[in-house]
């Protein structure tokens, strides 16, 4: 490995603690507290909205091997995909499409080209931003891993989860390499994919065979873990290693927001306060965008266009989490996501029907409006031929919208303005360019790069 890029890497684990810095002056001063900060202040406390603790600091040599391995095409069945290729630090911890292209496919993001006889990725790949925090207890958009290590974990694998993952975001490591589509491959076309897909640790036992024949794995392995000998690594180390590499690369609490929570009324623009008011107010953003991670992390219906190859049975419809719970009720509902660094991570929502943020704030002011009249011509060609835009779709989706979306809300284009401002100060200016963290290569000889 580059040792450049593992000193970037390393020297961020001892950065985790963070110190809030001063804000910048587009907001301007004042040697007292102003109406509208005064206003903003008492709907940030009736909110609970404290500054976000992100989480323990992982060990380096965890995020030296994590790094690696988010990196390593050895982790797929036909070595063609990392996990980095659909959350790449060139494109904010994730890929900048609608929907993924996953194993078969060449290239990275909006340049990347889906592999002959390949599908569509179901769901858009989310950001990861700010996942060490120990307020996280859900994952994936469907809500299909929840849980804590004090309360335990509900997952797809059931009671076949290994025992040691040490944190939600290791949890959900383990599943992109169980997909025949994301990454595990079609059956016949190499050893991992024609395992039963039934068999989960018989997936994960073929991948770790794969990694601890590499030398380099090893010694990473046992540098990262020295009490657990060799013969006892499972798949659940090396997902907890990416979990660290992920937490250590991706956190960031110094944006705008961040400063003016920590007390620096001047971090935020007028505008941004007065749509930091809305959202906590009469624009009702935060009944879901709740929290410090601006996430209630539930499952809602808000009407969001149906888009891609669909998921199940139900296919080319997607229930969301009603395919988890097995209820008509939770059909179209989609977890909400968190809005740290929003500017930074579209096409938005479950399946990247919005390609402006803009867009997005639109249509959650008026679903039902929003649905009626939306414009697939937003979409790149192979997403917008797959839109269902037919009555009966419509109608199932407006069926089931939240109680919190179905009365619009009427905002002027200067309160949309604003609410955009508030979201574009959710930004941390270093999350910008996450360049330093790709390794120049990995254990396994594979390329870095797609």
């Amino acid at each position: 490995m580059n040792t450049r890029h593992i000193g970037t890497i390393v020297g961020m684990v001892w950065a985790m603690t963070l110190v809030v810095g001063c804000g910048d002056d587009d907001g301007g001063s004042s040697p007292s507290v102003s109406t509208t900060d005064r206003q903003l202040h008492e709907l940030i406390s009736a909110a609970g909205i404290s500054e976000l603790d992100p989480g323990p600091a992982p060990t380096a040599e965890k995020v030296t091997l994590g790094q690696a391995l988010m990196f390593d095409k050895e982790l797929s069945g036909n070595r063609d995909i990392a996990c980095a290729t659909c959350h790449h630090p060139l494109l904010h911890s994730a890929d900048n499409l609608s929907l993924s292209f996953g194993t078969g496919g060449r290239g990275l993001g909006p340049a990347r080209v889906r592999g002959e006889g390949r599908g569509l990725i179901p769901r858009n790949a989310p950001e990861v931003f700010n996942r060490g925090a120990g307020e996280w207890r859900t994952m994936f958009w469907d809500i299909r891993v929840s849980g804590s290590l004090q309360s335990g974990f509900t997952t797809p694998a059931g009671a076949k989860l290994p025992a040691g993952l040490e944190n939600i975001l290791a949890v959900q490591a383990m599943f992109p390499v169980t997909s025949n589509d994301e990454m595990r491959g079609n059956p016949g076309e190499n050893d991992v994919a024609s395992i039963d897909p039934t068999d989960m640790p018989a997936i994960w036992a073929k991948l770790t065979q794969r990694l601890l024949a590499i030398p380099g794995y090893v010694a990473m392995f046992n540098a990262a873990f020295p009490d657990v000998p060799t013969d006892a690594i499972g798949f659940q180390h090396a997902a907890n290693a990416i979990a660290a590499f992920e937490i250590a690369a991706f956190t960031f609490v110094d944006s705008p927001w961040d400063r003016y929570v920590a007390g620096d009324d001047s971090a935020l623009s007028n505008d941004a306060k007065n749509g930091a008011i809305l959202f906590f107010g009469n624009a009702g953003c935060s009944k879901c965008h709740a929290g410090n991670l601006l996430t209630d992390q539930q499952a809602h219906d808000i009407g969001t266009p149906q888009l891609g190859p669909g998921k199940g049975s139900v296919a080319p419809q997607d229930y969301g989490n009603g395919l988890v719970t097995g209820s008509a009720a939770n059909r179209y509902a989609f977890r909400t996501p968190p809005l740290r660094n929003v500017a930074l991570t579209g096409p938005w929502m479950h399946d990247g029907a919005f390609t402006t943020l803009r867009g997005v704030v639109e249509h959650e002011l008026d679903p039902t409006t929003s649905l009626r009249n939306y414009d697939p011509t937003q979409l790149a060609a192979e997403v917008r031929d797959t839109y269902l835009g037919d009555e009966a779709t419509i109608a199932a989706i407006l069926d089931n919208l939240d109680t919190n979306v179905k009365t619009p809300k009427h905002l002027t284009a200067q309160q949309i303005d604003q609410l955009l401002s508030f979201l574009e100060a959710l930004t941390d200016p270093a999350a910008a360019d996450i360049s330093g963290v790709i390794p120049t290569a990995v254990p396994s000889g594979l390329p870095v790069y797609d």
